[in-house]
């Protein structure tokens, strides 16, 4: 009985981890990397569709021309993250943190970034068309040439958190 009531204090005090989380996994289609930190790391031209990557820290990281397609990244971090290029079609990215991103030329089409920061990215060229936007923050954001949400308006040059 006292091991059984030890077990259980244990069980509570121990901090969650996701099951099916596994961060030494390889880049790859449908990976679960949920919560882990990716900082700084290379993944450039990988093929990330469908990959579990809530609350998962990318900061400075590089994913030029990734694949982020269908990927669930609720509340990632993509601080200063270099992803020129990168796909990130019918992707839920609400709540994710974009800060200081380089995101010029990537396409954003119908993603869910509702209440996302994009403090100081840059989204120059980016396609927004039926991109999810209610609640973003575009503070300082450069959407010069990026095609917005409706997917027919073309931002014009040096529009800065919003498009005109």
């Amino acid at each position: 009985m006292r091991l059984v009531l030890i077990l259980a204090a244990i069980a509570l005090v121990r901090p969650s981890v996701s099951l099916g989380a596994d961060c030494t996994q390889p880049a790859a289609p449908g990976v679960d990397w949920q919560r882990c930190y990716m900082d700084g790391r290379d993944l450039s031209r990988h093929d990330l569709s469908g990959a579990r990557l809530r609350e998962t820290s990318f900061q400075r990281a590089r994913l030029a021309e990734t694949v982020l397609a269908k990927v669930d990244g609720y509340r990632g971090k993509f601080i200063s993250a270099v992803m020129t290029g990168a796909r990130l079609d019918d992707g839920v990215f609400s709540d994710a943190d974009f800060t200081k991103a380089d995101l010029a030329g990537a396409s954003l089409a119908r993603a869910d970034l509702r209440r996302a920061r994009f403090f100081y990215a840059s989204l120059r060229g980016a396609d927004l068309t039926g991109a999810k936007t209610l609640g973003a923050d575009l503070l300082n954001a450069d959407l010069s040439g990026a095609r917005w949400t409706d997917g027919k308006t073309i931002c014009a040059e040096g529009s800065l958190g919003q498009c005109n």
